[in-house]
């Protein structure tokens, strides 16, 4: 016999027209296109709940219209709230600045859609419990919220989280996170809502750090227990529409974390870093092996094998692309490589397989809610010249 499975949509009081999940997506700059890539290839890739791009929303007409027609949505929009009122929109994706997460998160749960917020979940720990405690109040009648670290779905990554998992370095002792670009480094580069702490909420931090810390906690298993960190702005002002502007967030962060599990991890991040672009650098170590990843060959995963006789020791390196590695399988032959890209159409699979099935999604609000109270611990531990900081 088959075992029905429950439809969280109509559970919500939202039933989906033919099956079909309407999808709106708020914010149509950098991260607003790459969801809306996503969510234009994932029923071509993945056997899940179909979907249709209802609504890119912006705020200047004109430029998300043109947003629009050329990421194949099929209408847009200026009010986000005229969105949660409609029949036939199930889905919000949010991708607008930091700020503006809380109040459309909230509403959106609270109107029975089921929300995807690009990291980092909020700016503010204040804000992301507010967004914790609506999305455990909407799972209850079946609507599904997740944060979107698009890592987590680079093949690599999944594969290197499975053999820690397996105890195949054995126990982990530390590791080093460091997520390096130079997009800054010029200090007459200009001023961006990146840059002021009330849209952004912090810089290097939450743009970089908030991957690092979710990668930490993602790999090892195990929550953050303390922090040690200090901060730094290297170009404290910039130029702005209005002349100079002072640039109100950091520039490049450090920190020691420990972990529950006894692991000790070694953070760097930098906004400022010469001759990188996007250099997401992983390294773990335990007693029986290590991994090495580097986004910039993101279709290989570094295998350490100490058991091994001393005179065949040395790291292999493995090409994450069988059909039996994480995600591969969904794409092309193997030895056929992907991209960044990709990251977020899978993505989007695994939000409709929760919203499907009834799972829980992951990662879901509350482990954006923890990522944003490390970057808090880093924050308060560097106004205190690097005191250690308990979560």
């Amino acid at each position: 016999m088959t075992t029905p499975v429950p439809d969280p949509v109509a559970a919500a009081g939202r039933a989906p027209a033919a099956g079909v999940l309407g999808v709106a997506v708020l914010g149509y700059s950098f991260m607003g296109k790459a969801h809306s890539n996503a969510w234009r290839n994932v029923n071509a890739f993945y056997p899940t709940l179909r979907v249709a791009q209802k609504v890119l929303v912006g705020r200047d007409a004109g430029h998300v219209a043109e947003a629009a027609r050329q990421y194949g949505w099929e209408e847009s929009g200026t009010d986000w709230r005229s969105v949660l009122e409609r029949d036939d929109i199930h889905v919000v994706d949010i991708c607008t600045p930091g700020h503006l997460h809380a109040d459309m998160a909230v509403a959106a749960l609270e109107a029975g859609k089921h929300v995807l917020v690009e990291k980092p979940l909020a700016n503010s720990v204040a804000e992301a419990e507010r967004m914790a405690a609506a999305a455990a109040a909407a799972r209850a009648h079946g609507v599904r919220s997740m944060v979107g670290f698009n890592y987590r779905r680079v093949p690599a990554l999944a594969l290197a989280r499975t053999m820690i998992a397996d105890g195949r370095v054995g126990e982990v002792r530390q590791a080093r996170v460091s997520y390096l670009q130079d997009w800054l480094a010029d200090e007459h580069a200009p001023m961006t809502w990146r840059l002021r702490r009330e849209t952004a909420g912090s810089g290097a931090l939450g743009d970089l750090a908030s991957h690092a810390v979710d990668q930490i906690r993602f790999l090892l298993g195990s929550p953050v227990d303390s922090v040690s960190a200090t901060v730094t702005t290297f170009v404290g002002t910039r130029r702005g529409a209005d002349g100079p502007e002072r640039v109100s967030v950091d520039d490049a962060a450090w920190a020691t974390l420990r972990t529950a599990s006894g692991a000790v991890a070694s953070l760097e991040v930098s906004r400022c870093a010469t001759g990188r672009k996007n250099a997401l650098q992983i390294e773990v170590y335990g007693s029986l092996g290590g991994l090495r990843f580097d986004l910039e060959r993101l279709n290989e995963l570094q295998f350490f094998d100490a058991t091994l006789p001393g005179e065949v020791q040395g790291y292999s390196r493995i090409l994450v692309t069988e059909d039996s590695h994480p995600y591969a399988g969904a794409w092309w032959p193997a030895g056929h490589t992907l991209g960044w890209d990709h990251t977020f159409t899978s993505q989007a699979a695994d939000f409709l397989r929760a919203i499907g099935s009834g799972a829980p999604a992951a990662p879901d609000f509350e482990d954006g809610l923890d990522v944003q109270r490390v970057l808090h611990a880093v924050t308060d531990s560097a106004a205190r010249a690097g005191a250690t900081v308990h979560l």
